[in-house]
């Protein structure tokens, strides 16, 4: 397997990068990537602070540098779509981020939903399939994607929650390190599992140290008091349950990845991201070298 060869683009979270958004897009560049990924949520890249004409100078900016837009990051954070109170805003600035992306040059939006309950008769259950069935076919009528991270729950139950909705206008964004770090799933066979719905992917390592309940990770309703992105940046650091490491230093077997996304033929970007605020710049192009050593 260490002969696997990889003929896809690579992509760069900008954001991973902590560089304003410019010089990120330039860095991104200048180490070697096809493409970037774009947080668009709040601040200068929400869809409410971009008119038309700065999304106009933005994407011919980044044409410029020779770069794509691989997707963007529309993860609202809270517990996804598992509130129904909150769906209705949700919802509706998730496809604000959708319009956005298509207007820039992509049609993938990547986001967490919140964890699949094992319970298919919950209230969760059903709130979070009445929201990703409205965003599945508002994606599918532009022929676009939001895109589920994978990581708080196994791919079979992702799989099996996919499989409820109408169209794959809801579909997968892969990313091996969440698996092995938190629910300790194997990537390969997640790959395998969800193959007719992959349609993007983090690059990203990391290893588990002890068993975490992912709901202390990325909350749950009902759970405690929900978790937020502050305290699951304190549990990354703290590397009490979980550490995420540099390409090819963790649990991730990427030979074998690799390999498996090959043979689904997945031909979309490798996008590599890094979230810790140490020396990110150093390992995001140590990251870019480490996967072309697979082309």
């Amino acid at each position: 397997m260490q002969n696997v060869k990889v003929a896809n683009k690579i992509g760069v979270i900008v954001d991973s990068l902590k560089l304003p958004l410019l010089e990120g897009l330039k860095a991104a560049k200048e180490m070697g990537a096809d493409g970037v990924q774009i947080y668009a949520v709040d601040g200068e890249m929400a869809p409410e602070n971009l008119n038309s004409a700065a999304r106009k100078e933005l994407k011919s900016y980044i044409e410029s540098l020779g770069l794509e837009i691989s997707a963007l990051c529309g993860d609202l954070g809270g517990l996804g779509y598992q509130d129904h109170q909150q769906n209705k805003w949700k919802v509706e600035k998730s496809k604000r981020i959708l319009d956005l992306a298509v207007e820039l040059g992509t049609n993938i939006v990547t986001t967490h939903i919140g964890i699949v309950p094992e319970e298919k008769d919950s209230h969760v259950y059903e709130s979070m399939q009445k929201a990703c069935e409205e965003l599945g076919i508002y994606a599918k009528g532009m022929d676009a994607f939001f895109a589920i991270e994978t990581g708080p729950e196994t791919a079979l139950r992702l799989k099996m929650f996919l499989d409820s909705l109408s169209t794959n206008g809801v579909s997968v964004n892969f990313d091996p390190a969440n698996m092995v770090m938190v629910t300790g799933d194997d990537p390969v066979e997640g790959v395998k599992l969800l193959k007719e719905y992959i349609v993007h992917t983090h690059v990203k390592d990391g290893v588990q140290i002890k068993p975490v309940d992912p709901r202390d990770v990325y909350g749950a309703l009902g759970y405690g008091c929900g978790t937020d992105h502050e305290k699951i940046a304190k549990m990354v650091a703290s590397g009490e349950y979980f550490r995420e490491l540099p390409l090819g230093k963790g649990a991730v077997d990427f030979p074998n990845y690799f390999a498996a996304l090959r043979e689904i033929d997945y031909n979309g970007y490798l996008t590599i991201e890094r979230e810790v605020d140490t020396r990110p710049v150093k390992d995001i192009s140590e990251a870019i070298t480490f996967i072309k050593k697979f082309k």
